[in-house]
């Protein structure tokens, strides 16, 4: 992957910048997603944000040899602490760590989202934390994605202001996930399925406590609600 050949997923969260946008692409390792952007013309400034020293040095030296240096500035910062109020940024990308961590990214850089409109993420995993936080936080999902690459699935939901009310099944799975049902959404929670079973069997297998009782309730409450769209 590089800069003019980015990987399937971070293709997909390229689609969904709009044309124009001033994009903050954060934990952006090698800043191969503003510079594709800049390169395919989409956008023409964007803030690279790394909170790693080895991932800025690369960002930093990635975007010297592209010529780019104008257009995207690259940052040392913690999350949207990178970001500035005179960037002007409107658009947010935060792709590749788990849901939980972007979540919190966000939650903790919340002053600074002021003048954006639009949050581009990708998480690896628990993606449901991020529907949490657009829900308690004044965000609605827009668009969601999920795709396969190298064995692996990956989910991207796009948010832009406003309310919206969503049950306990969509905030687990993705409302418009839901809705499409596609052959990798289905093999995703077909393997989740499988995996809650094999850890519920384990569990039942182990001695009595409150703890035990109470995760094996959150698997069969998984389990139950999945198997509302598996059976079909």
């Amino acid at each position: 992957m590089n800069s003019e050949k980015l990987s399937l997923r971070l293709t997909a969260v390229a689609s969904y910048v709009e044309q124009g946008a001033i994009l903050a692409d954060i934990g952006s390792d090698h800043a191969y997603l503003p510079c594709y952007l800049i390169r395919t013309g989409k956008i023409n400034k964007a803030i690279a944000g790394e909170v790693v020293k080895g991932p800025f040095e690369s960002a930093v030296k990635n975007v010297e040899k592209e010529g780019l240096s104008t257009n995207i500035t690259v940052r040392l910062g913690n999350g949207l602490q990178a970001i500035q109020e005179t960037d002007e940024v409107d658009t947010i990308t935060i792709a590749g760590m788990g849901g939980p961590l972007i979540a919190s990214i966000l939650k903790e850089g919340n002053m600074k989202l002021d003048q954006v409109k639009r949050i581009i993420t990708q998480p690896n995993i628990y993606a449901s934390a991020i529907r949490e936080w657009a829900v308690q936080n004044g965000w609605t999902i827009i668009k969601e994605q999920i795709l396969e690459e190298d064995n692996k699935i990956y989910e991207i939901i796009v948010l832009e202001r406003g309310t919206a009310e969503y049950d306990e099944l969509e905030m687990m799975v993705g409302p418009y996930l839901l809705k499409e049902k596609s052959p990798v959404f289905l093999k995703k929670w077909k393997r989740e399925s499988v995996e809650w079973s094999r850890v519920l069997d384990s569990l039942e297998k182990a001695g009595q406590t409150e703890d035990i009782s109470k995760r094996k309730e959150q698997l069969q409450k998984k389990m139950e609600l999945v198997g509302r769209f598996l059976s079909n």
